[in-house]
């Protein structure tokens, strides 16, 4: 993966442009806290009390002040190798989307900020299961994502069991929130698959905590030439 710095980012499959993206990113797809967030001394939060879906958006939270604003999407965007226009689209979608569900109580408008505390209030339809109403991790639904799609290799997904998953996971009487979910795991697929075209079950956990970007964001800042 390519950096920004006199390269050009890794391009996102052009067909997920015109895709709506709910992030909770997901994860994608991507997205649902009993456990609530600590405050830090200096306003942010601990990784340690927070909940798995809210360490996977807190990548996204660069300062890390539990407050995501739209900058800081875009930036965490082009940070995994996401072009320029894709990363502007994703941020102003996805916080038109997750920003009003997210404010605080007896927050003002306009509504543009996402904070992490209550990302769990931007759940939607269609999703693994993977994550439950709190944003907590349910290892019993991830595992069901390979025990029931998986089925060249027991450890991960190809792009046709990932959309034979989608349309398993279809809730027919919420058909709105198919395309967020189409639309995270299809970017999942794209910047997470290994060199044989699979999703492997260890990156995809990646996914739900968030490690998974740090891992993309660490690659893209190597040099082209290097193979570590």
């Amino acid at each position: 993966m390519e950096t920004m710095a006199g390269r050009q980012p890794r391009a996102v499959d052009a067909s997920l442009r015109p895709l709506s993206i709910a992030f909770a990113l997901l994860i994608w797809s991507v997205c649902c806290a009993a456990v609530s967030v600590r405050a830090l001394p200096d306003g942010g939060s601990s990784n340690s009390n927070m909940t798995e879906l809210q360490m996977h958006v807190s990548f996204f939270d660069r300062n890390k002040d539990g407050i995501l604003i739209p900058l800081e999407t875009f930036q965490g965007f082009v940070a995994i190798g996401c072009e320029i226009a894709f990363s502007t689209a994703a941020a102003s979608t996805i916080h038109t989307a997750l920003a009003p569900l997210t404010n605080p109580p007896g927050a003002l408008p306009p509504y543009v900020n996402i904070y992490v505390e209550y990302i769990h209030k931007a759940i939607h339809g269609s999703d693994t299961g993977a994550y439950d109403s709190k944003g907590r991790f349910v290892q019993e639904k991830f595992d069901e994502i390979f025990t029931k799609h998986a089925h060249i290799r027991k450890d991960a997904l190809s792009l046709l069991e990932v959309e034979e998953m989608l349309t398993f996971n279809r809730d027919v009487l919420d058909p709105a929130s198919w395309a967020a979910a189409e639309a995270e795991w299809q970017l999942i697929y794209q910047l997470a698959h290994d060199r044989y075209g699979f999703l492997t079950k260890e990156r995809a956990r990646g996914i739900y905590n968030g490690n998974i970007f740090v891992e993309l964001e660490e690659r893209s800042r190597r040099p082209l030439h290097s193979n570590a």
